[in-house]
């Protein structure tokens, strides 16, 4: 149940992209978003949740070969970038992994936002992306950890009402956030000292 976990704790800022389902543009807002935030000078780092079967490489390749022939861990390299996959389905693991898991692969000392899509139930400060013509629930009527709503129309909420086709109004929104988490010591990580 959405907040009845207690914050996931970070060296560095975690904040949510939520929807009540898929296809109501969490991904469209985020990529015109983060040039935005960008420009403000974050570094930021995304991790997304994927509900189905995704691959990151191609037939064929070098790297896609190996993978496939058995590793559980495929980690390809260069000057460029470096790219990390782990074949769950060759470990027990038999369910979705949690934020927790995951957030211990980003390097916090490279970033200054983590943006996390998708993840609706996880304990995170997070924005919920929202159409009322798509007539689906508001998941901020029963999550307290969403802290505003970025939608195409009116809602009736208590919280702040962003123009989800409005980028540069939702990164001011995301900055004036970002400023009240600086000075927050709850971003010490029990996880990493």
């Amino acid at each position: 149940m959405p907040g009845a976990d207690k914050l996931i704790a970070s060296r560095v800022p975690l904040l949510g992209f939520c929807a009540y389902g898929s296809g109501i543009g969490k991904t469209t807002l985020l990529t015109s978003l983060i040039p935005v935030l960008t420009q403000h000078g974050l570094r930021i780092s995304v991790i997304k949740h994927a509900h189905h079967t995704f691959d990151i490489d191609h037939p064929g390749k070098d790297s896609f070969r190996l993978r496939e022939s058995g590793a559980v861990q495929m980690l390809l390299g260069s000057r460029h970038r470096w790219a990390l996959m782990t074949e769950l389905s060759r470990i027990p693991h038999d369910q979705e992994p949690r934020l927790s898991e995951l957030l211990p692969h980003v390097d916090p000392s490279l970033v200054d936002l983590i943006v996390v899509e998708g993840f609706k139930n996880e304990a995170i400060p997070k924005i919920e992306v929202y159409r009322p013509t798509m007539a689906k629930p508001l998941l901020a009527d029963h999550d307290p950890h969403v802290i505003a709503v970025a939608a195409d129309g009116p809602v009736k909420t208590r919280l702040p009402v962003l123009d989800l086709n409005d980028a540069r109004e939702i990164a001011e929104f995301v900055m004036r956030w970002l400023e009240t988490q600086r000075s927050s010591p709850k971003l010490v990580s029990s996880r990493r000292k």
